[in-house]
């Protein structure tokens, strides 16, 4: 097939319930596994298309620094939460869950097509050993993907409008970078619903858990200056892309870019979801202070 398939993102308002829910709820916990379950698209890999790129095209495809470790956090992130599933015990969450995980694996799979298509190569992968607290890491994986998505929106959306990305290869990869919203729009449910049903003195040590795994994922993004010094790929690309995408986008623009992608991309969702909140406050508060420039006529 020459693209995957995938129900078009309007413009329109966001989809509205049929009335107010409780976080924490059954009713809650059936819907945000529900909005995942019945959103799947059930394509393969192995059969996509990829479509030929010239020469120009292919130079900018191949040189862009992301795609060993792409490879290799899909491939984490899928062992991360599959081994989070194996633990929970009810039925619809648990089917859910593995849901995700199969996407991100199916996700390695068709990054790892892209590249034999356009010739990219690899470094050799890591071996990667089962997380020894299934919860923690399951959070690592889904608050990073809070982090990333928003700003691989907004990427996505300028290689886009910019030329960079051709319009065959575009159609083909945005259902993938859908997914994405998914994925995170299930976990921020998720960590709601999970946060309401725990006991009550579980509650202290999962948020000094929750503000760990923040602090984690800073330190990590802190440490990519020196690991891009050192000739290692730059395992946050969605944050320094701008420049590599060989855009005019300054900075303030990008950020509005991703802003309004993030909204356009999760509006589609029943609005009675929780949306992923934390990114997108930092986001457009950074904006009051560099906001997009005004362009010369």
């Amino acid at each position: 097939m020459s693209a995957l398939t995938f129900p078009e993102i309007s413009g329109t308002g966001p989809a509205v319930g049929e009335g107010p829910i409780r976080i924490g709820s059954d009713e809650h916990k059936r819907l945000f596994c529900k909005t995942l379950l019945d959103t799947f698209n059930p394509y393969r890999p192995a059969v996509i298309d990829w479509p030929k790129l010239d020469a120009d095209a292919t130079a900018r495809i191949t040189s862009l620094p992301i795609w060993d470790i792409a490879v290799q956090t899909e491939n984490r992130a899928s062992l991360n939460v599959c081994t989070y599933a194996e633990g929970v015990r009810d039925p619809l969450l648990r089917k859910a869950i593995e849901l995700n995980g199969f996407e991100e694996r199916r996700h390695r799979h068709v990054l790892a097509n892209l590249v034999e298509a356009y010739g990219i190569k690899l470094a050799p992968e890591p071996v990667y050993e089962k997380p020894k607290d299934p919860e923690w890491a399951f959070m690592v994986t889904g608050y990073s993907e809070c982090i990333d998505s928003f700003f691989a929106f907004g990427l996505f959306k300028a290689a886009k409008d910019t030329g960079y990305f051709p319009p065959e290869l575009v159609q083909t990869f945005d259902p993938v970078v859908n997914e994405e919203a998914r994925h995170i729009l299930f976990f921020v449910n998720w960590v709601a619903w999970h946060r309401r049903n725990m006991p009550w003195w579980r509650r202290p040590y999962f948020e000094l858990k929750v503000f760990a795994v923040w602090l984690f994922l800073i330190y990590e993004r802190m440490s990519i200056a020196s690991d891009v010094s050192n000739g290692q790929q730059d395992n946050n690309f969605t944050l320094s892309g701008a420049e590599q995408l060989g855009s005019d986008v300054d900075v303030g623009e990008l950020i509005a870019i991703c802003v309004s992608e993030n909204d356009r991309r999760l509006k589609p969702y029943d609005n009675r979801l929780k949306r992923p909140r934390f990114v997108p406050f930092m986001a457009r508060l950074a904006l009051k202070f560099v906001g997009p420039k005004k362009k010369a006529a």
